[in-house]
């Protein structure tokens, strides 16, 4: 599937556009449903790895094929680790056979669980048999992914003595784990977070309670990123609010310098984005480390923009859905940027001009494709294997048309 873009401007009239609700937050409460049926959620993210997710936890023996859906690798290896009885060999597609899970497994090993790997030592596939971890003190790493803290996080209330995570080294996107806390404190489960460890009461039950998943930012981001680039637009997305839970909030702040004003309306839960005139700055310097996934569609708004950036706090995308920095250095490479990386940062230099016609490839990763899709405002753009945004925003190209862009799908 590809997705043709042609250069147009865009339309006058305000947009409206209702963006499913977030992934992050919809993967956490479905493993909190899981342990506590009486919970109900509303307004679930309909990405293919919330859909993944969702049907995985309705197995308890045999094997789980979780594709490209990371967070609920993550997450599924401690859920089914501490869910007596079950048996299950969880795998998934070549790429997520080559993205680490060592890391959280020796945590959850030290606990007592019994894991196995089945093919390379550190990477899926898992032969995993649930059994009641007793201990309740666990070291790990906090510098290489926030989804391994919330995994063993969100399984804290199954275990019989709750759960004392302690953090090494620097914690990176600490959002997403206050995330997780502030979900479990709604359901009145006791827990802290504080001086490098993390402390969470176990639970039997918890109250009736019905969980409202708020719409996406890191969907948000691509529509800031037009707006940025446009000459004069103004779109209405819902539903957020202003105190959200996600870490990628923050792009409201990262676009007001970018040219981009936002104005909630707390009545409505919608969010007003229009462009302003203000002085761009020649270069951009953000530490992205508590939001790494809006690195790829900030990177691609400076570009479009002319103007340069520096990124830093990026080390967690390497081991993504692809290798996303040596992705946009290809791609962004292609279309005129002078761009250098290392492990941990970006830096992009002032592009007085973008190479036309040129096709992106997006490396099985959702967030390439959406990332790149708003420079059609500047030029004309072919993305390859379009379809990939159903991992976690199925509606994108729908949505993009309906925000007056010429998109033609072709399916091959």
């Amino acid at each position: 599937m590809k997705a043709n873009l042609e250069r147009g401007s865009f339309p006058t009239e305000n947009i409206k556009i209702n963006i499913s609700g977030s992934k992050s937050e919809s993967n956490r409460m479905l493993i909190l449903q899981a342990q506590f049926p009486n919970i109900s959620i509303e307004n679930l993210s309909e990405s293919d790895d919330t859909v993944v997710l969702q049907q995985a936890l309705k197995i308890l023996k045999g094997s789980v094929d979780i594709h490209h859906a990371g967070t609920a690798m993550r997450f599924l290896t401690a859920y089914f680790s501490a869910k007596e009885g079950a048996e299950i060999t969880l795998t998934g597609s070549q790429r997520m056979q080559e993205r680490p899970i060592g890391v959280l497994v020796n945590a959850l090993k030290s606990l007592g669980a019994d894991i196995e790997y089945l093919k390379n030592e550190g990477f899926p596939p898992l032969k995993i048999k649930g059994k009641s971890l007793q201990k309740r003190e666990v070291n790990i790493e906090a510098n290489i992914s926030s989804q391994y803290i919330s995994a063993l996080m969100l399984i804290a209330p199954m275990l019989p003595n709750g759960l004392k995570i302690s953090l090494e080294g620097k914690t990176t996107s600490i959002p997403y784990i206050e995330m997780t806390l502030s979900l479990l404190k709604n359901l009145g489960i006791k827990g802290s977070f504080s001086n490098n460890e993390i402390e969470i009461s176990a639970a039997k039950n918890v109250e009736n309670t019905k969980l409202i998943v708020e719409s996406d930012w890191s969907s948000a981001s691509y529509f800031y990123s037009l707006v940025a680039l446009s000459e004069n637009a103004e779109i209405t997305l819902g539903s957020f609010s202003e105190d959200s839970l996600q870490g990628d909030a923050a792009l409201v702040q990262i676009y007001n310098s970018l040219g981009v004003q936002t104005v909630f309306n707390s009545s409505k839960k919608t969010i007003s984005i229009s462009k302003k005139k203000i002085e761009l700055p020649d270069s951009l310097l953000l530490d992205l480390a508590n939001t790494p996934d809006l690195a790829q569609t900030i990177a691609v708004t400076c570009f479009g923009l002319g103007i340069g950036c520096k990124l830093t706090g990026l080390h967690t995308l390497k081991i993504k859905e692809t290798d996303r920095l040596s992705a946009l250095k290809n791609e962004l490479e292609k279309l005129g940027a002078t761009i250098q990386i290392d492990e941990n940062s970006l830096n992009l230099e002032i592009a007085l001009q973008i190479h036309p016609n040129k096709i992106i490839e997006t490396y099985q990763d959702h967030r390439m494709a959406m990332a790149f899709a708003p420079l059609s405002l500047k030029t004309n753009l072919t993305i390859n294997n379009a379809g990939v945004v159903s991992k976690s925003y199925p509606a994108f190209w729908d949505d993009f048309q309906k925000a007056g862009i010429k998109c033609e799908i072709e399916n091959s």
